[in-house]
């Protein structure tokens, strides 16, 4: 794998760490500015919203500009928020801060990923993606927890601090090692655009947003969850969110290794097998090993699926990939926003700490279901092909976009 993966990979930690560490802090960060946990838990779906429009926007607005030089601008933004969220004087400023700092992220992920891909050989394309998603992952191991105890001892602001250094330390590593690419010619709006026509890119799409939207459910809460259901003490935070990241990491290198072998089959197993777990933490969540392992694996399920629908995005949107890239990573974060604020309803409802995961469980089993209307999809789309070259082998194959879009 090319070192400039490295760089990327060092963004996608600075990244992931503000996007995760914001879970293990909303009992401080509330009692701060005096709002509830639920109020706080906007500091999630704003950022997560903030990531589905800033994916488009900052993207369209890259187009002529080279994509390591994008890069970097986004890295600076990033920087930006956090230091406004780290010397927030409110919670609507602090809001704002996150909003900011979300607008790098979709665009980062998405350029990322095409950039990523485009350094190697077709048939290691998702094993460089996970590479780059490899920083996200290696950020719940190490950033979030460490945050979240920086946070708990030093106090919140100093870990949006420190995220702010992690973000200056990932744009000197884009700036030294990604290599400078060419702005691709002939790029436009209107072909980016003709992506969002193809029916499985809107169905990958779908599934990122209900997929990764179902763990969200479960894991926003996590901190309440763990110490008034499971019966953790607050210092058990730390290494219950390394479990977790543990999980992550290891579900992104799987979902990345086998999505370049059985793309689909992958996608109903982590789909399917998540739907599953998250319905079983509702009763887990009562005892501390049973919460400590389904963590793991809800941690390891949910990433696992990352590699296999970015790359799904990619391929289907051959040609013009770039605004389809990033949007997918808003969708990520469209589940996120959607999940947290489900997850919010379901707790003031008065339904307890371990609602979210019957949300959670229910957002999984329906990203299964299109999952599976995808492959029924793609199959019979196979057949027609197939069809039409044996029906009339010496004209135009009618079926070969067909195949070879499959």
């Amino acid at each position: 794998m090319p070192l400039a993966l490295l760089a990327l990979a060092i963004g996608a930690f600075g990244i992931g760490t503000t996007e995760f560490v914001i879970m293990g802090l909303l009992p401080e960060v509330a009692a701060g500015y005096g709002v509830s946990i639920p109020t706080a838990g906007f500091l999630v779906t704003g950022y997560a919203l903030g990531v589905v429009l800033g994916a488009p926007l900052m993207t369209v607005l890259g187009t002529r500009v080279p994509r390591k030089r994008m890069l970097m601008l986004l890295m600076g933004l990033f920087v930006a928020g956090n230091v406004l969220s780290a010397l927030a004087p409110a919670f609507g400023v602090m809001l704002a801060g996150r909003v900011v700092a979300s607008l790098a992220h979709g665009a980062f992920f998405g350029i990322g990923a095409v950039v990523a891909a485009g350094l190697v050989a077709p048939d290691r394309k998702a094993g460089a993606i996970a590479m780059m998603f490899t920083g996200l992952t290696v950020a719940n191991v190490v950033g979030v927890p460490l945050g979240t105890l920086v946070g708990q001892t030093l106090g919140w602001r100093v870990t949006f601090l420190l995220v702010a250094a992690l973000g200056v330390i990932g744009l000197l590593g884009i700036a030294r090692l990604v290599p400078d690419l060419p702005r691709p010619e002939g790029v436009r709006i209107r072909h980016e655009l003709a992506a969002f026509r193809n029916a499985q890119v809107l169905l990958a799409m779908g599934m990122t947003v209900l997929g990764f939207g179902g763990v969200f459910a479960a894991i926003t809460y996590i901190t309440p969850m763990m110490t008034d259901v499971a019966g953790f003490a607050d210092t058990s935070v730390t290494w219950l969110l390394v479990l977790l990241g543990l999980g992550m990491v290891a579900g992104n290198l799987v979902g990345g290794r086998f999505a370049d072998r059985a793309l689909m089959p992958m996608l109903y197993t982590s789909l399917g097998a998540l739907a599953v777990v998250l319905a079983l933490f509702t009763l887990t969540a009562h005892t501390r090993t049973g919460a400590a392992a389904t963590l793991f694996l809800i941690g390891a399920l949910g990433f696992a699926t990352v590699p296999p629908l970015q790359k799904r995005v990619l391929d289907q949107a051959a040609g013009a990939p770039t605004l389809a890239s990033a949007v997918n990573i808003g969708a990520f974060n469209l589940g996120n926003a959607l999940a947290a604020w489900l997850g919010g309803l379901v707790i003031a409802a008065g339904l307890g700490w371990t609602a979210p995961n019957w949300v959670g469980a229910a957002l999984a089993a329906s990203a299964l279901v299109l999952a599976l209307v995808s492959g029924a999809l793609e199959r019979r789309t196979g057949r027609g092909a197939t069809a039409s070259r044996t029906v009339a082998p010496g004209a135009p194959a009618a079926g070969t976009p067909a195949a070879a879009h499959h």
